[in-house]
């Protein structure tokens, strides 16, 4: 007999985040509060874009069905220019539990 896994598949997440000089900085993760905890905590988990511009707060959240689905949104938001972002932040996205 095989063995199962029985946990439930990993939501993935979109996020936005204004860094403390007002940039933003877009990721994906399944655990989007320890992901922002290790953005502010700075290297080695962080990325190294927010290291230098913290603190970070999360400013945008949206699901995703998968992995891929997630990177293809972080992608596609990244190609946008700043007022399509602030835009997108506006509009609202979801709050992370």
């Amino acid at each position: 007999m095989g063995h199962r896994n029985d946990a439930a598949p990993k939501t993935w997440f979109v996020y936005m985040l204004r860094c403390a000089d007002d940039t933003l900085y877009t990721g994906v993760s399944t655990d989007v509060v320890r992901r922002v905890g290790e953005h502010n905590a700075g290297a080695p988990l962080g990325a190294r874009y927010t290291h230098a511009r913290r603190p970070v707060v999360l400013v945008y959240l949206e699901s995703a069905a998968s992995r891929a689905d997630a990177q293809r949104r972080e992608r596609e938001i990244k190609s946008k220019d700043r007022a399509a972002k602030l835009a997108l932040i506006e509009a609202g996205g979801e709050t992370p539990g």
